[in-house]
């Protein structure tokens, strides 16, 4: 969401209103060089607040909505799956209808031009084999976590006041993020925090489960673009084709850490620790974006390696631990 804010302001002189609950994993100080940006407006809110919500959507009128409210970190679900579904069902299920009350109000031109982007994720598919295609957007849904099988949910629901009701939706399912803004609890920031803390990095089983990776930027873009161009109705894939195993991708942020701040200590791999494996730790997530690269001529903007080495960079500067090394 955050990069997605910059992103945006950077190639469109629109306003942007951010509604955010601020929890744990919000940060308000991550918009401080937009103190001054005119186009800019913070609204510190929950989605399941429909009173609230409905204000400030009829208040600010906007042209588009995009919903990344969600509690995302899979641990967090298993211990307590209670609030996942009240942001992720029961929030979605407010925000629509707080849209859907609102759409109906606007004028034939306005309705022709507004959009709800339900922003999903890949884990909606569930594990596949190692042999598996990758996943396609008529892929069916197998969540095998309570956060996928909330999000699954509330997929269902954004299709269903489509379907219903004619709100104008699409939904995106994305494969694994990494770059600026992060919360530390989620992998990459966690390995190059506790590296430079010399830490131990814990990694779950043998390590080998597969994600595909996608730098945020390429994210950001992807939705740009169907923000314009994408079809209502539809779902789109946003993947990056770079799929890698939780061990190699913690052996490659260790050597390039080694490169960038070595420490008194050696090789940040020695803090590498196989922990017991996560329940219904899903094996491979694969994305197939062709749908998107071929009707929105989206594609990532640079190699892997030099989107996870700034990304690095980024997080280095972030923890300021380069002193204690």
């Amino acid at each position: 969401g955050t990069n997605f804010v910059f992103n945006y302001l950077d190639e469109k002189d629109e306003n942007l209103i951010v509604y955010d609950k601020l929890t744990y994993a919000g940060n308000k100080d991550n918009f401080k060089s937009l103190a001054k940006d005119r186009r800019f407006k913070f609204v510190k809110g929950d989605i399941i607040d429909i009173n609230k919500l409905t204000k400030e959507i009829f208040k600010h009128k906007p042209i588009s909505i995009i919903n990344f409210a969600a509690e995302t970190h899979v641990d967090n679900s298993i211990e307590n799956p209670k609030s996942f579904i009240t942001t992720n069902i029961l929030g979605t299920f407010s925000l629509l209808n707080v849209v859907k009350s609102y759409y109906e109000t606007l004028r034939t031109r306005e309705k022709k031009n507004f959009v709800f982007i339900n922003i999903s994720t890949d884990e909606v598919f569930g594990s596949l084999k190692l042999s598996s295609i990758s996943s396609t957007e008529n892929s069916p849904f197998k969540p095998n976590s309570p956060y996928s099988a909330s999000k699954a949910a509330a997929d269902h629901l954004v299709r269903s006041f489509f379907k219903s009701y004619n709100v104008p939706s699409i939904t995106t399912h994305c494969s694994n993020n990494f770059g600026p803004y992060q919360n530390e609890e989620k992998l990459i920031p966690k390995i190059i925090k506790n590296s430079l803390n010399w830490e131990k990095i814990p990694i779950y089983g043998t390590g080998k489960n597969i994600r595909d990776w996608i730098f945020v930027k390429d994210h950001c873009n992807a939705i740009i673009k169907i923000l314009e161009r994408g079809r209502v109705g539809e779902t789109y894939n946003i993947g990056s084709n770079n799929e890698v195993s939780n061990i190699s991708l913690a052996k490659l942020i260790c050597s390039k850490l080694d490169k960038m701040c070595p420490h008194r200590n050696g090789s940040y791999e020695r803090l590498i620790n196989h922990v017991k494996d996560r329940p219904g730790h899903d094996v491979r997530y694969s994305i197939d974006s062709s749908k998107l690269k071929s009707s929105l001529d989206w594609n990532i903007s640079e190699s892997f390696d030099h989107s996870i080495h700034s990304t690095i960079e980024w997080y280095v500067n972030k923890f300021g631990s380069l002193k204690k090394l």
